[in-house]
């Protein structure tokens, strides 16, 4: 809460090993479906750069992520408060630390694009498919926070 009686919007960190794909679609995704209702946050435990597969696909549906850089999960530590913390690898959520600030934590894996083989067009073709996937699941969550009567 502000001074003034202002309620902020809840904060959602996605999270991933490298911030270079899941989690910066899902950030994206998120801000583009609901960012009225919250402010949304990625970061990798492992930061990278974001991938050009990355800006590619999402590109292709409008969202301009030629600003986005790769952000570690140590910038917000301790110095941020978020009402959801979201896993979108399942290496992040071995690996992530319980710290302090932290409300609900979710897990959504989702398979690495990185990871694809094969041609250019097949490396795409997984991209598009884990956006796609990333996408529906926001829209799911934010279905399942309206149904319960969220105040976000």
């Amino acid at each position: 809460m502000h001074s003034k009686g202002q309620a902020t919007k809840p904060r959602v960190l996605f999270l991933c090993t490298h911030n270079s794909a899941r989690s910066q679609m899902a950030e994206a995704l998120l801000k583009k479906h609901a960012g009225h209702r919250f402010e949304v946050y990625s970061a990798g435990l492992e930061p990278t750069a974001v991938h050009p597969y990355t800006k590619q696909v999402m590109g292709e549906i409008g969202i301009d992520m030629s600003g986005h850089q790769a952000k570690g999960l140590t910038q917000w530590l301790g110095k941020v408060h978020f009402g959801y913390l979201i896993t979108v690898c399942a290496k992040a959520e071995e690996q992530c630390p319980i710290f302090p600030g932290m409300g609900q934590r979710l897990s959504w894996p989702f398979e690495d694009p990185v990871a694809a083989t094969g041609s250019a067009e097949k490396k795409l073709a997984k991209f598009r498919e884990v956006r796609g996937q990333i996408d529906q699941r926001i829209q799911s969550w934010l279905e399942e926070l309206s149904e319960h009567g969220s105040s976000t």
